[in-house]
This record gives C-alpha cells, structure tokens and sequence, in this order.
C-alpha cells in the first residue's frame, strides 16, 4: 500500500483518548473533529528527556528523519516508556514542490497524514496573515505621512507556496520581495515565545525598518501588536495528533533549517517534556543546519538540555556523498559507500563538540543489500559508533526497537553551545561557518559588511546567529557533496530577527523564496472519489 493508503486504513484513537495518555483532559483540548485538537494547557515544569534526531547531509533522495523520529517513539511506547514526539508542521510549498509532505512515511508516520500535509489546524495561515497585517501597517504608515521617516522597509511578505516569481516585486514606491512562511520572522519567533505576553513582546521587538537618521525602526512603534496577538493566540495553542500506533505526536510551528532555525515550537518542546519521560523531536535537513541551529538558538533560548542526538543516515545518501550519480544510486557501489562514511564522520565530530551523546542510525530501504547493511555496520563498529539499524518504515515499532534500547543506554550528556552570544559577529560566523562547514576562509560581501556595522552601532549584535545556505553540502556550493575541503564560503548578507532574538546570515546563492521542480508533486496530486490521491 502507499502512504496514503497506509494512513487511511490505520485504527486511530479518538483524539481525546490520546491526550488521556499524557495526563491531558477533555478540558485542556479544543477539538478539531475526532483526531486533531489545540492544546490549552501550555505550562509546566520540563522533566523528560529530550532525543533530537537529525541526519547526514541530505540528498534529493530523502533521508528519512521523520520516519526514524517516529518510529523511534513508537518503539518507546512498546517499551512502556512515557512518550511524546514534538515535530514541526508541513510546508505546502514543499507538499506541492519537490519534496512531499512530513508526517513519514511507511509503517511509521503520523495521522491524519492529509490534514497534517493540507490546512491542518490553519496555524501556517494565521503565521502568514499576521506577517502580512504588518507589511500592510507599515506601507499603511507610509501613505498617511510617515510620522516615523521609514527611509528603508525592512520586512517583507510572505506566503506559504514555492513562487520564485515573488522574489522580486514591484509595489510601486519600491521593489520588494516575498519570503515562504517558513523562513518569516513570524514563524521564527511564533516558534521561540514562551507565552502569549512573550510573543506580543517579541512582535513589538521586530524592526521593520531605518529612518532617516539611520536609526531602526520598531514594531511597536505602529502598534499593531494587539491586533497580531488576536490572529496568532489560536494558532498559538501546539497541536496533538497521533502516529499509526496511537502514540501522542505534538506537532506545531515550521521554520525551514536552510533558511530558517528548523525547529518544532519551544512551547510544544516545554509541553512534551513536561508531561513525558522521554520527548523524540527532530530539526530540519543535516546535522550542519538543524541540529547546530537546534542547540545555538533554540536550546540556548529555551534553556534546553538534549539529552541524546540519533544520527541518521542511509546507504543511498553515502552513495550520493561518495560521488555516485542519483540514477546510478540503486548499482551496487562498496566503494562509494566507504567513500561517503567520511560525510557521517564530519558530522558525528561537529555533534561531538556540543558534549552530546550520539547513536548512529542507517535508516534502511528494501532497496539496500545485506552485505551494504554488513559494511555500514562493520564501519560503526570500527569507529566505536553506538548505531542501531531502523526499518520502522517496513515494521514500525518493532523496527526501531533496537534504536530505543541504544537511546535508552545514553547518560546524561554535557551539552553545551558552540559559541558564546558576546562574541563578535565575525567571531560567530567565523566559528560556525569553519568549525561546523569546514571553511578554509569566510569573506564578506560589501552589504554584509555595511549590516554588521549598523547592528554594531546599534547594540544588537550580540544574539545567536542563523546561518541560512544551501542544505546539500558543508559548503555555500550545493554541487560540493561529500566532505568537501579548501573551500571558501561568502556572506552574501545579514538579517536582523531581533524579535526571534537571532540574526540571519545568508551564504551564497540561498534564496528565502524557493521555486517549484521541473516535475512537481502538484501533477500527481488529485482527488478520486472523494479521496485524496498521490500525496506523500
């Protein structure tokens, strides 16, 4: 059967039923028919452990963090383990585009997988109509004489669907651009606030442009908050779900990790490990974007412990990583899959210097042999790797066991950031981008120079940073797979999210607007009666 098909044949629980299982009453849920509800209850002191999975550099074959971070709560559950799993939500850019949907797939996914994948509980549309309730204010502000001098605007709008025909538009008194919702300001601090009165604080700290003293401009200035904090208070609420063995799955909040800091929401996170042992939760793309930005930015704000890091990898990727072409990737190849565990081995060493506990996962596929399985584990073993090998798409629960029991191994870990805030902008970049990518040398384009010194001038430099490029490589060069070396990464330009509490540093050619494929899932996508079809 398809996922689709999977998804709708499981036997789901009523939705309050799920949240009998984490302590939760009808009283703490607002209910959006039988299997989805908000969460009322938001407050709590965290005692669980907290499991972050994440995965070598991803490939345009998919690797299979969400599949693995659900099983793997699956697998808990079966060992009578309290456990929540705290995912991000879909993207429809991403759902229509190249990518598909994130609620797994197989055996080991989250329902109900199309509302999940579609409209869900509307939190992506409140983010993106608060965003853009501010664009208008502030062009709003503008026409009726500009009493703050808005020289320069600096937020943009945005909205959630690939459209590379958005990053440049003409709004008559100027050209602007349109970010997706994922990468906005508004999910990026909507995922960091703690409560309703943090999120209106962080609004009103969101700069939205220079006047003409060169001074920023604040949020707060246009007194909009008020109006924000309505469109989001629902939207605010996390979201609970179930996977297709009834195990409870908060999934709220969606920054992408290439362009965004790719993590669930910290008030979903806090909720789990309030009312579980053991919380599974997952950041975006390879352990380079997500996982850093996961332990700099969200764990540094939330004032989170990770307790044990699941590396993920499959052998389709360490033959990506090791030169072979996507159409060549089912060949039998020995040799580029020892020449790819040097991309597991970078990143198993950056993890290292955030004093975390590592289990290497091979998410494996029907398609991979039993001597390349053999191999990735004879690797593990010459390495001193704890690894575990999941077939949870194939066998849920059941195969991912071996991962929980590993999981279930780890002490406490000496987590610790990378950098510490009051560095030097440069000194940050500088850390991230050669410690963590492996740049030989970081120049600065004139632009991110002239940003830095205004952020300088004005006293806010000393924030986490979010570093946004290409998710395919260590380097700014999404064609560099591997491990590359001797290469040079560029700045191309800074953002200050001083409402998130981080400042954006852009690399390369990454746009904050992606484009649809040249095959997009959208063709396949169709409604048979009365039923969804083809997504994934």
């Amino acid at each position: 059967m398809t996922d689709i098909e999977i998804s709708r044949n499981s036997k789901k629980l009523h939705i309050t039923d799920v949240g009998k299982k984490i302590g939760l009453g009808s009283d703490d849920l607002v209910l959006y028919g039988d299997y989805k509800a908000k969460i009322k209850k938001i407050d709590g002191k965290s005692s669980g452990k907290l499991i972050l999975v994440t995965a070598i550099s991803p490939t345009p074959l998919g690797e299979g963090k969400t599949t693995v971070s659900i099983g793997l709560g699956d697998a808990l559950a079966k060992l009578d383990k309290r456990i929540i799993i705290a995912l991000r939500e879909p993207s429809m850019g991403p759902v229509f585009g190249i990518k598909g949907g994130a609620t797994g797939g197989g055996y080991s996914q989250v329902v109900p997988m199309e509302d999940i994948n579609l409209h869900f509980t509307g939190d992506f549309h409140a983010i993106t109509s608060a965003n853009n309730l501010i664009s208008a204010a502030i062009d709003n502000h503008i026409y009726f004489g500009n009493q703050l001098d808005i020289q320069t605007v600096l937020f943009n709008r945005c909205l959630d669907m690939n459209d590379r025909a958005l990053r440049d538009v003409d709004l008559g008194s100027r050209h602007d651009s349109f970010s997706i919702s994922s990468a906005s300001e508004i999910m990026a601090l909507f995922c960091l606030a703690t409560s309703l009165d943090d999120l209106r604080e962080k609004l009103g700290n969101i700069i939205v442009g220079i006047n003409g003293n060169g001074k920023f401009v604040y949020l707060r200035e246009l007194h909009v908050e008020g109006s924000l904090v309505a469109l989001l208070k629902d939207a605010f609420m996390p979201n609970l779900v179930q996977t297709l063995e009834n195990t409870p799955t908060i999934i709220h909040g969606g920054p992408f990790a290439n362009i965004a800091h790719g993590c669930n929401s910290l008030v979903a996170t806090r909720m789990a490990l309030t009312n579980a042992d053991y919380v599974v939760t997952e950041a975006g793309f390879g352990a380079d974007l997500g996982a850093e930005k996961f332990f700099d930015i969200k764990c540094r704000l939330g004032n989170l412990k990770p307790n044990c890091v699941v590396l993920v990898a499959t052998i389709k990727a360490l033959k990506y990583h090791g030169g072979v072409k996507k159409e060549d990737i089912f060949l039998e190849n020995d040799a580029a899959i020892e020449k790819g565990f040097a991309n597991l081995d970078k990143h198993y060493e950056n993890l290292k210097k955030f004093g975390v506990n590592i289990v290497v996962c091979l998410n494996k596929f029907d398609s991979d042999l039993d001597s390349e399985v053999a191999l990735f584990e004879e690797y593990c073993k010459s390495k001193n790797y704890e690894y575990a090998v999941s077939s949870a798409y194939k066998l849920g629960s059941d195969g991912a066991i071996e991962l929980a029991n590993k999981v279930l191994e780890c002490n406490e870990s000496s987590f610790k950031p990378l950098y510490k805030v009051e560095d030097s902008l440069v000194d940050k970049i500088n850390m991230v981008c050669r410690e963590i990518y492996g740049a030989k040398e970081v120049l600065f384009s004139d632009e991110a120079n002239n940003k830095m010194k205004i952020l300088e001038e004005n006293n806010i430099s000393n924030l986490p940073i979010c570093v946004a490029k290409t998710q395919y490589s260590f380097s700014d060069d999404k064609n560099k797979v591997g491990v590359p070396d001797d290469f040079v990464v560029t700045v191309k330009d800074i953002k200050i999210y001083s409402g998130a509490g981080f400042i954006t540093v852009l690399l390369g050619d990454i746009m904050v607007m992606p484009g649809l494929s040249r095959k997009p899932n959208y063709e396949l996508i169709d409604v048979v009666d009365g039923e969804i079809v083809n997504l994934s």
